[in-house]
Parts: C-alpha cells; structure tokens; sequence
C-alpha cells in the first residue's frame, strides 16, 4: 500500500502521473447539464441574467423574463430523454478515446448526480436519472478511466448577476429571481458580491468562508460516490487564486480546501487500488501549484516538451451545445492531437450533446473521421512518450490563449515521438507522392523506413538527411505515420 498524502504542498509535491495518463493520450469530455436546453452555448445561466446580451434577449422572447422564468425553471426543461451513455461511450472508444470525462457540476450549481447535498441534481430535477453514474458504468464496462470536472469554484461570484434587475424597459427595477429567498440554496447568498458591474467575473474566487466549505462537502462527496480516476477544476487549486506568502510561497491557509480535496482524492485512489491512479487537473501555470496533480491548459497548449505529463482540454464547437457556432474539422482535432502529444501532453476532446442527450450528424462525422485515423495510426499515439525533439519544420501552432486556428503546415514539418526503440514521424503537410528530406536522424543510422497503413518505404541516409519518397496515394487524409527503426 503506497503512503497516504497530506493536504501540504511538501506532500503533494511528491505526486506523479499514472501510467495510465502518461499512455493514453486522448479523452473525451460530456460537457453537458441543463445550459445545452437553449442551445445557446456557454454560459447561459449567467448570461441570461445580464440585460442587453444575446442570452438575455432570447432568453426573454422564448421562455420569458427571467423574474418569472429564471433558471431554476430552465433547468426542470432538462430531460435527457434520449440519453444512451452505453452507445455513446462504444461510440468514442472506437474513434479512439482512451478516458472519458463527465461533468459533475458547472457553474450553474446544478449536479448530474443524486447529491444528499444539494438539492437542484439531476435525480430531483430534470432528467431523473444520476447521469453521472450511467456514465461511470458505461466507462467501467469499456475499462475507460472516469473522470469527472467540478466548476463550482467560481460559482458563488459568477452568479452574483441573478440578484439583478433591469435597468430599461418594462421590468425595470423588478429583481431576477435569483433574489427569491425560497431558492438562495440554489443561486446562492452573493449579494456581497453586488451586481454593479454584471460583465466582471472578478474575483473568480470568492474569499466567503463559508461558501469555501460548501465546495470542500460538495467535491469530498463527488469523491466519496464515483471514486474518479480525474478530477478537474475549472480554474487554478481552490481558493488560491494570487494568494502568496512574504516569501513570495503559495499561502497554504489560502489553498486549504484545495490542498484536502486534492489529498482527499489521491488517498482515495490509494485505498481502493494500493496505489494512486487518480489525476487532478488544475489551470494554474506556475510549478510550485501544479506540481500537485497535472497542469490543464483550456483551449491552447505548449510550445514545446515539458518534463512532466501535462493536460490540454477543447471542444469541437462551443462548451454547450450551440447552434450558432461551426465546428472544427476533424483533420485540424488530428493534427492538434499530434501537435500536442509531441510535446508530452494529453488531449480532452468535448463533444457536444443536445439537451435530450444524442449527439448530432456533424459531430457524429468527425468522430468516425477520428476513428479511421486512429485505426491506422494509433501505434504511433497509445504509449508514446516524447522523442528528443519534438519536431523539425518552421510552422508553429498559434500559441495565444482561447485560440485555435487551423495551422497550414509544409510538407518539411514533422512532429515525433518515441516507442519500444522506434521513432514515429508523424507528416504535418506531406502529399502524395512528394519528397521528403528529415533533418533530425544525422547522428542516428535508420535500419527501415515504414509508412503506417501502407508499408516499407525506400529510403537513403547521407550528408545528414534521411530521404524517401511518399506513394502516390496516402493511407490517411492527415497527418500520416512514419515508423522508425
């Protein structure tokens, strides 16, 4: 049995990955609760309380305003009716997920579990099922790890705009429902936090005390039911924030709920399997805080390898489900996916669900595009570990926060990792039947050359480049594997 850890920071420290994370490489996240009603996307529940925004505007015209139709209600819409965990997580598998992440709560403070805690979940409300549970199942039965993200950090400020009211129109000065006394378990005592200026999500973390151990119950019994292999937070450890100490040390009284829930997680994993296979996900970028669990970078990356296993999460569209937002094309998820694992890091992929819990024909394509990539290439993915460089070529992904541009890549950039003593080359931009000339093997003698999906390739090594010649037709329709031996 593996020694428990202490909720410190000279405990956590000594955390490391599982090998389970460090291989798998690719996860798919259901980030989904009753925000996907409206179809609206992110951050419905708090922008509908904000005059003048589109959430709002809808928000009024479709179910009405929200000191007579607040969210509460919005939530009690939330059916699921279609909902099918057993399929979707075949689905997923098959297009190469190696771990599957639920959520158990955003910031709307509604949990997809049957909390004894509180009362607005999903068995009292709305579905009627604990949809965490039927995914926890659906993952045991597939040996996918379960993970589960809890956003309930932020909620007690972020929500503060449903104490509000309009300030034009014909319901000036009428208060949102958020107001109601019935229902402050749910929209939370924040008036504290005023509602002068609704558009600043300043302070992320609220300093009330006893709000900070509203979330330690709520996360310690998140822990306690579904034993998860991953929890993430959305945002930096609780309730640290930008809290230091004289010496310029993270304040340890700041991060105490943090510290015990993290603790709390870890020794759980540790009781049930005499080791701990638990990773927890957290945003700050600093190491004396992330060397607690693993780093999580939202919607970006790293412009190069980190030494330790690190964590990027992403969505084919927006967070919730949007009918006004595109998709991304499945060869730009690929290509971010090899970018990334080049570099030591693990991609989370959301898929989006409709309110009744099928997920759409678009989304359905990229997946089955995913899968036939993976069918090819997963040699390359599953089990790798960074090479000595992670590439060669002069494209790089745009590194700049929130923001995920499909890169033009040349046929001269490669990403590379490492397996058994072989080197895969993965081609960023290579065509059919082109050239290639790959810098990185001057010192290396290569014995063969294979192009996963197709075959040996000839190939010569001198003057310091390793040159061969693509077939004319490519086994995948991007980012196709050399096998390096």
């Amino acid at each position: 049995m593996a020694q428990a850890f202490e909720p410190t920071f000279d405990s956590l420290r000594t955390y490391s990955a599982p090998q389970w994370f460090r291989d798998a490489k690719f996860g798919i996240w259901s980030h989904w609760g009753p925000q996907s009603v409206p179809m609206f996307g992110d951050w419905y529940a708090r922008n509908m309380y904000i005059e003048g925004t589109p959430q709002y505007e809808y928000h009024l015209r479709h179910y009405g305003h929200p000191s007579k139709f607040g969210y509460k209600d919005l939530c009690a819409l939330w059916k699921a009716e279609r909902f099918d965990p057993e399929a979707l997580a075949d689905r997923y598998y098959h297009a190469g997920a190696r771990y599957l992440m639920t959520q158990a709560t955003h910031h709307d403070h509604f949990f997809n579990y049957g909390s004894s805690i509180n009362r607005m979940n999903s068995v009292n409300v709305g579905p009627g099922k604990d949809i965490l549970a039927l995914w926890k199942a659906a993952a045991d039965r597939r040996g996918m790890p379960f993970g589960m993200s809890e956003h309930l950090g932020a909620s007690f400020s972020w929500w503060r705009v449903n104490k509000g009211c309009d300030k034009h129109g014909p319901y000036a000065g009428v208060p949102y429902d958020g107001n109601d006394p019935a229902w402050q378990d749910f929209y939370h005592a924040n008036q504290e936090h005023g509602t002068d200026n609704p558009t600043d999500c300043s302070p992320w973390y609220t300093p009330n005390p006893a709000f900070r151990d509203y979330w330690l119950r709520c996360v310690r019994e998140m822990i306690d039911r579904f034993q998860p292999d991953l929890l993430y937070t959305d945002g930096v450890l609780p309730f640290g924030e930008h809290w230091m100490d004289q010496q310029g040390d993270p304040d340890p009284a700041q991060y105490r709920h943090g510290l015990e829930a993290v603790a709390h997680l870890y020794n759980t994993s540790i009781s049930a399997h005499g080791e701990n296979r638990a990773v927890y996900l957290q945003k700050d970028r600093r190491p004396e805080i992330y060397s607690v669990g693993v780093l999580d970078i939202e919607k970006s990356q790293l412009p190069g390898i980190m030494p330790e296993p690190w964590h990027t999460d992403t969505c084919i569209g927006n967070w919730f489900y949007d009918v006004h937002s595109p998709y991304k094309q499945p060869e730009q998820i690929i290509e971010m996916l090899v970018d990334i694992i080049s570099k030591n890091g693990v991609m989370l992929l959301n898929i989006l669900q409709r309110p009744d819990g099928t997920i759409d024909e678009d989304a359905i394509f990229i997946l089955d595009r995913i899968g036939e990539w993976f069918a090819v290439n997963q040699e390359a993915v599953y089990g790798t570990r960074p090479w000595r460089i992670f590439g060669e070529g002069e494209t790089r992904v745009r590194i700049e926060g929130f923001t995920e541009e499909k890169t033009d890549w040349t046929r001269n950039d490669i990403r590379f990792v490492q397996k058994d003593g072989l080197v895969y080359a993965f081609l960023m931009g290579a065509k059919p039947g082109e050239s290639l000339a790959l810098r990185s093997f001057a010192e290396q003698p290569v014995s063969s050359v294979e192009l996963l999906g197709y075959g040996p390739l000839a190939f010569r090594q001198d003057f310091g480049l390793l040159t061969l010649a693509l077939p004319d037709r490519l086994p995948s329709r991007c980012a196709n594997t050399l096998k390096i031996r």
